[in-house]
């Protein structure tokens, strides 16, 4: 006697349940896909505009550093007091200075480019340095970052 083995002809009584399974689970693996491929692109835009804000900030304190240095070489109040200059073609800095003085000023320096005038000595002798560095180049950035920096050094 020979047994007949039924498993072969087990028919299933829903057929579609395998179909149905595996077009969710195709679905699940793409939108989790879609999500991490979102994000990527969104943290690489975030870190580029991170690091040409810090940058900026970089900028800033060479401009003052460097305007302090042109504030030694052609003395107060001299020919310049806004400086506008491109740094790498990427970064516009814009410096300007005003002076603060004692009431008897200096020969060179005008009315326009006193800020302040003061009293006592201690207080002689300082400058008021507004600095802005902007990045605008549409190519580098999708939005524009500025930073702006007020500084007041003593001459």
């Amino acid at each position: 006697m020979q047994r007949t083995n039924n498993i072969l002809k087990y028919r299933s009584k829903k057929p579609a349940f395998a179909m149905m399974m595996a077009i969710a689970v195709i679905v699940i693996l793409s939108s989790i896909m879609a999500l991490g491929l979102y994000l990527s692109t969104k943290s690489s835009k975030k870190t580029a505009d991170i690091y040409l804000y810090t940058q900026a900030v970089l900028e800033a304190h060479s401009a003052a550093e460097y305007s302090l240095l042109k504030i030694a070489q052609d003395g107060p109040c001299s020919h310049f007091n806004d400086l506008n200059f491109i740094q790498d073609g990427i970064y516009e800095i814009n410096i300007t200075n005003r002076f603060v003085y004692t009431d008897p000023l200096p020969t060179e320096c005008t009315k326009k480019e006193i800020y302040a005038t003061v009293i006592t000595p201690e207080q002689n002798g300082s400058v008021l340095m507004d600095i802005s560095v902007s990045v605008t180049d549409p190519t580098i950035v999708s939005e524009p970052i500025r930073y702006f920096r007020r500084s007041l050094q003593k001459l």
